[in-house]
């Protein structure tokens, strides 16, 4: 495999690449036509299947290649998540085809059927198609536990009305669909032989301040509501950047370390729309309304009951002292105990328990370096485990009262730029001579922080000097810009997160469990004695406490290479051990809840989850 189609093959198909986290911009093609197909992550697919002679050239792959106007915009976003360089992608895709027209190749023009002529009668001409060059794009993901379909056909409607008039017409059809946001579905969630229903063209988003709610609509990423959010002075609780709101709490409910304090599932939102299966509507808060509200513990069914079409969303007021902190501890039962209490007392917004993987690819701006940081936490500075803590000026003064040393944001910052500087420093063995009986005391020296900054010499031109010459410049901006240094903007927007899977792309094992020390070891002693059967990397994602510390949300991550069949065979196997051995620990304690039962159910109320 060569170098291109291999990029082409390594697509995330996290979709970063649809919003602007980095703010340079968004494909220009791709906010005009909305088909995955026009966007970066689509291309990656559309050569691949080219290259390979999966699917023709037809019509609309002529228009998609001629969109691209090589403006690279798209390296600058991938190479920040996974140190890949897309544009070369891009412009083979231009020349292949240009080369095809050139030597007289021939242009498959695909006719419309009757089914899809109705269709294009509801959404436009252009919003409906069955062109082989823009369903592949819906064709498939990285989930390793299902067959990839092709879809008949892809339509993207612009308005409920729409929705309900093509599901009863597909539904009259006996034609099966499936609703999509960005297609990334950890549980295979998003594909059909029959129709692909992409809702990315409703991005509506509007705001209610005076009664502390946004209602958005199916089209809006993540990323953006919370762009729109911030600059109101609320934050809301969302999911990885490029998820699309509506669909997450859809799916799955809303996780993150804001967890803590702005709870799970029905938590946070305050009323939906939706669409039945039948063509009707419904709000979730109609009397009459079908009750999605509660939870059958099952997987048997992983069809959604109805499709939503807009939530409201709770806005949480942001004060103006908020900061984070990242405490160190060198035992995961330390981290535990810390995090428990904090929940127990309130103290803090967010909290969560980092592994070694997780930090250092938070920190690290390659992967050559992450392993390298790896080693730093782990290996010479002792800590395997860091809580990340974000507070108000309140909660940061009680873990300090609460005797605890912690990496403050100006320590962070000397850390994050001076990491290249940190993996050779000599002085990093005097540390466990200056923390006396106490680990880490020498974080609460008055001066440390100072003399780290003298020894490091952070700087994002230092930071950057291992990122290809010719993006060097623009990375040293964008790490020159204070919110890319602010542990609170990075985890309110979730943007390190989608770094986790730079190495290879992850399955991840998530449940609902006690904070029971004594459980959790052995639980995590089963999972990675399964991976490493299999001999698969294996890691801790986080852990975050929630229910008032009574419980948590926990993320065990499988790694694989997706397009290795033997790896793809191994993880199989795994998921299916590990997901049985979490069964028989469910079964037995009464207690644990996987996600991969709340499929579909997003939207059910946390106390079934928990309680029940």
């Amino acid at each position: 495999m060569n170098e291109i189609l291999k990029t082409a093959k390594n697509c995330r198909h996290f979709a970063m690449c649809k919003i602007d986290f980095l703010g340079s911009g968004v494909c220009v093609s791709g906010l005009e036509k909305h088909y995955a197909s026009f966007y970066p992550v689509g291309r990656m697919d559309l050569y691949a299947a080219i290259a390979e002679n999966t699917i023709p050239v037809t019509e609309k792959c002529v228009e998609i290649a001629d969109s691209c106007n090589l403006c690279g915009k798209c390296d600058y976003q991938c190479y920040y998540v996974n140190e890949m360089r897309p544009s070369k992608v891009m412009k083979a895709l231009k020349d292949h085809i240009g080369a095809y027209l050139k030597n007289g190749g021939k242009i498959v023009h695909t006719e419309d059927d009757k089914i899809l002529t109705e269709i294009k009668g509801i959404v436009g001409d252009y919003w409906a198609t069955n062109d082989p060059a823009i369903r592949i794009a819906y064709h498939h993901d990285l989930c390793p536990h299902v067959t990839f379909k092709m879809p008949e056909y892809v339509v993207m409607p612009n308005s409920k009305e729409e929705i309900s008039s093509i599901i009863k017409l597909l539904n009259k059809n006996k034609i099966p669909y499936v609703v999509r946001g960005s297609g990334a579905s950890s549980h295979g969630l998003v594909f059909s032989e029959g129709a692909i229903l992409d809702l990315n063209r409703m991005k509506t988003i509007d705001f209610d301040g005076k009664n502390w709610f946004v209602k958005v609509g199916p089209g809006i990423a993540s990323f953006d509501l919370q762009q729109e959010a911030k600059k109101r002075g609320y934050r809301v609780h969302t999911a990885e950047p490029a998820a699309l709101v509506c669909a997450n709490i859809m799916t799955s409910g809303l996780l993150s370390l804001f967890s803590t304090t702005y709870g799970i599932s029905a938590d946070n939102f305050i009323d939906a729309e939706f669409i039945a299966r039948d063509g009707s509507f419904f709000n979730l808060n109609d009397i009459t309304a079908p009750n999605l509200f509660a939870f059958q513990n099952s997987i048997s069914d992983h069809e959604a009951f109805a499709i939503c079409v807009s939530v409201s969303m709770k806005l949480h007021p942001v004060t103006d002292d908020e900061s984070g902190i990242l405490v160190p501890f060198q035992t995961l039962d330390s981290a535990l105990d810390f995090a428990k209490d904090c929940a127990r007392r309130h103290i803090g917004l967010a909290i969560g328990i980092l592994g070694s993987e997780f930090i250092s690819s938070f920190i690290a701006p390659t992967k050559k370096l992450a392993i390298e940081a790896k080693n730093i936490f782990i290996n010479k500075l002792g800590m395997p485990y860091l809580v990340l803590l974000i507070g108000d000026t309140y909660a940061l003064r009680s873990v300090r009262e609460m005797g605890f040393p912690a990496i403050d944001q100006k320590l962070f910052k000397t850390i994050f730029q001076g990491l290249s500087a940190l993996k050779s420093a000599e002085w990093l063995s005097l540390l466990k001579g200056l923390s006396d009986d106490e680990p880490f005391s020498y974080l609460k020296l008055s001066q440390f922080a100072e003399l780290a900054e003298t020894a490091l010499a952070p700087s994002p031109a230092q930071m950057t000097q291992d990122i290809d010459p010719d993006l060097r410049l623009f990375f040293e901006k964008l790490y020159s810009k204070p919110e890319m240094n602010d542990l609170v903007w990075l985890n309110t927007f979730r943007i390190q997160s989608s770094r986790c899977c730079r190495e290879k792309p992850s399955v991840a094992l998530v449940l609902y469990l006690p904070i029971d020390n004594l459980l959790i070891a052995e639980i995590q002693d089963g999972l990675r004695d399964i991976a490493e059967k299999h001999h698969l990397k294996n890691e801790l994602g986080f852990i975050t406490p929630i229910d008032n510390g009574k419980r948590c949300v926990w993320e065990y991550d499988y790694y694989f290479d997706h397009n290795d069949p033997a790896e793809v065979s191994s993880i199989q196997q795994a998921t299916y051990e590990a997901g049985t051995l979490l069964d028989e620990y469910s079964v037995k304690t009464g207690t644990i809840r996987q996600v991969r039962y709340v499929v579909n159910q997003g939207c059910s109320r946390k106390e079934n989850l928990l309680y029940l």
